[in-house]
């Protein structure tokens, strides 16, 4: 009985080992072998080679994938072979396909990605619901004034004698008007003043301007 119970023993445990080396072989033949590598890098703009923040970096090969940071750095696990997307917003889709001959678990890289541009159709938005209602408006529009009408009116003579009279002078003015009455005072130190209306020569110069007529003009000013 008991050399029975023995023999029994040692063909289970010779069966469990069989087993066991059976799983392993198919395992071997039939399991996981690809080769895993860690895939990072940065993805930046081709033109000014600055860092494209949040890019889509996907593997279509193993369908997985992530988002790069604000600095444009990304890693995903990927396999030789494997065939990368690379997709921002205003940028060209862009792939790439992990090379064969990596030898290392690593593999680091700086992808470029080119701006895109986007041509789109041009939209119209008018302040007026009917073509009537555009054409009373445009009867009733304002015209502005240009350039040339504003500098016109900018010079008109009134205006230009009111802002004259109305701007205090300026340093060197005061200063002048000041020295001169100073010097009217001492041409005339230690005696009386002149009175112009005894003077002659005041007179004709009056008598002159009266007949050249430039009081007249003054008026029409």
């Amino acid at each position: 009985m008991l050399k029975i119970s023995t023999y029994f023993a040692v063909l289970f445990a010779i069966l469990l080992s069989a087993g066991q080396i059976l799983a392993q072989s198919d395992a071997t033949a039939s399991g996981d072998t690809t080769k895993y590598i860690q895939f990072s890098g940065f993805v930046i703009d081709s033109d000014s080679l600055m860092p494209v923040p949040y890019a889509g970096v996907y593997n279509k090969s193993k369908k997985s994938g992530r988002l790069a940071d604000l600095y444009g750095y990304f890693s995903i696990v990927a396999s030789p072979g494997d065939l990368i997307r690379f997709t921002s917003v205003s940028y060209k889709d862009s792939y790439l396909t992990i090379p064969d001959t990596i030898t290392r678990d690593h593999y680091t890289m700086y992808f470029l990605m080119e701006t895109d541009t986007f041509l789109l159709q041009p939209v119209y938005i008018y302040p007026w619901p009917s073509k009537e209602e555009f054409a009373q408006a445009f009867l009733d529009f304002d015209i502005p004034d240009d350039d040339l009408e504003r500098a016109r009116k900018n010079l008109e003579r009134a205006d230009m004698r009111d802002r004259v009279l109305g701007t205090p002078g300026d340093g060197d003015v005061n200063f002048k008007w000041a020295m001169a009455q100073h010097q009217q005072k001492l041409y005339y130190s230690g005696q009386a003043p002149p009175i112009q209306l005894l003077n002659p020569i005041a007179w004709s110069k009056f008598i002159q301007a009266w007949k050249n007529g430039d009081f007249k003009r003054k008026e029409e000013d």
